[in-house]
């Protein structure tokens, strides 16, 4: 069995951290950068939130900077980080094809790209395809050696273009599979197989913050609606969104598979258990430390509390009063994230090159915070696992984006593990990839 404390915190430096804390928990679990280095270790705990705008609510942007002439970011000691790739536009979701290839969704630019790495280890980018609506979410498909599809998620649709090991440009036209996703609000879409390509899962995110217009009752009923939608869907303008959809790879039999997951951004099947994993942005507004983000198992049927609750059975003030039939209704996510960190990509560790220690642990991207006084998330977090469960708690990894109260150079979005073993990572704001792996 893994243990929780970290293998780093003993080697922290320049950054003063409080005595004795092998795992920050309560109050000193929450903050902002400036505590943020390789090794620091995070259990938030759902007993620790405070109550909703103890803090004011306020809005912080970064302004987005160049990268500092040989700037980089910062990981454990024992690691060596590199520039991988740079000048892609908008560059999100990173998969790792059956045959090592890397592909990319460059959302902005509207394309599907594929790494091509040199002798020097740096790489170019052709584009797979292009022309494409917003693309986020990438699937092989089926699972396993040999896919013959990668499948693509754009903002209103899933497509799929025809692939064989090797393709670095789509051979035929897309196929549409799932057409007439809603749109606007939320864009990103991300997409996944269950382990026996049986079912594909779509994440779709809410339109609004906090649910405006679902308050009152859908027409029909409440209860006429859930039985369509399933427990805790919302209504109105949101129909069909702060859920994880389900359908058949080719697109039939398409049905909600969970509700009330805000902006799930970055979905993930666990190797060890096949469980679907989710990572989700969850609503502004109640102050600087709530509500968290999280990362969690996503199951069938089960309901994540937006937008009526948060973190279990806590009642968002904004819905006072309402849907008092599914307070003990709402799943407490499994691990909670520093409020306003916007988690994105989640990938698991299932590679060989990283001590041991990390297989069966997963990497999530925070993106970083616009509704906090101090800016939060900008870096790559180690989420514990213990024989396959998780512990709660999380780890800084990847830091050093951030440069003071109101300037960043990076913010991380996608993460995938290649097939050397190493872990890469996509930035969206300078649009660069960067390679983690072990020192020799």
């Amino acid at each position: 069995m893994k243990s929780r404390l970290s293998p780093f915190l003993a080697l922290l430096a320049l950054i003063p951290l409080p005595a004795a804390a092998d795992v920050l928990t309560g109050t000193a679990a929450f903050g902002d950068w400036g505590a943020d280095r390789p090794g620091v270790e995070r259990w938030i705990r759902p007993q620790d939130l405070p109550l909703p705008m103890a803090t004011q609510s306020v809005a912080v942007t970064a302004n987005v900077v160049k990268r500092p002439t040989g700037g980089k970011p910062r990981v454990p000691p024992g690691f060596d980080v590199t520039l991988a790739a740079e000048g892609l536009a908008g560059p999100r979701t990173l998969r790792t094809a059956p045959n090592g290839d890397i592909f990319v969704a460059e959302t902005r630019g509207g394309k599907v790209s594929v790494l091509v790495f040199g002798a020097d280890g740096k790489a170019t980018h052709e584009a797979f395809a292009s022309g494409l609506n917003r693309p986020y979410g990438l699937a092989f498909y089926p699972p396993g050696p040999n896919p013959n599809y990668l499948y693509v998620a754009e903002t209103n649709r899933v497509i799929r273009f025809p692939y064989r090991a090797g393709d670095r440009v789509a051979s035929g036209e897309p196929e549409v599979i799932v057409s007439g996703l809603p749109t606007g609000g939320h864009s990103t879409r991300d997409i996944a197989f269950s382990p026996d390509g049986k079912q594909l899962f779509i994440a779709v995110g809410s339109l609004s913050n906090a649910g405006d217009g679902v308050s009152g009752e859908p027409p029909g009923g409440i209860a006429a609606f859930e039985r369509k939608f399933g427990v805790g869907a919302a209504w109105g303008k949101e129909t069909g969104r702060a859920s994880v959809l389900t359908a058949d790879p080719d697109g039939k039999n398409l049905r909600h598979f969970a509700n009330g997951i805000r902006n799930c951004s970055g979905v993930s099947i666990q190797p060890a258990t096949g469980a679907l994993w989710c990572a989700t942005n969850e609503r502004d507004g109640l102050g600087d430390n709530l509500p968290p983000d999280f990362v969690t198992r996503v199951e069938d049927g089960a309901f994540y509390g937006w937008p009526w609750f948060y973190t279990g059975a806590n009642v968002d003030p904004r819905h006072k009063g309402e849907r008092g039939d599914l307070a003990g209704k709402a799943t407490t996510p499994d691990v909670l994230i520093q409020p306003h960190s916007a988690p994105l990509g989640l990938a698991f560790y299932e590679g060989d090159s990283f001590p041991a220690e990390y297989r069966g642990d997963a990497f999530l991207a925070l993106h970083g915070s616009w509704n906090r006084s101090g800016p939060t998330g900008y870096k790559v977090v180690r989420v514990r696992f213990e024989d396959g469960k998780p512990t709660g708690a999380y780890e800084d990894f990847m830091t050093g984006f951030v440069l003071s109260q109101k300037a960043v150079w990076g913010r991380p979005v996608g993460v995938t593990v290649g097939k050397d073993g190493a872990l890469y990572v996509s930035e969206d704001a300078g649009g660069s990839i960067w390679r983690v792996q072990p020192l020799p």
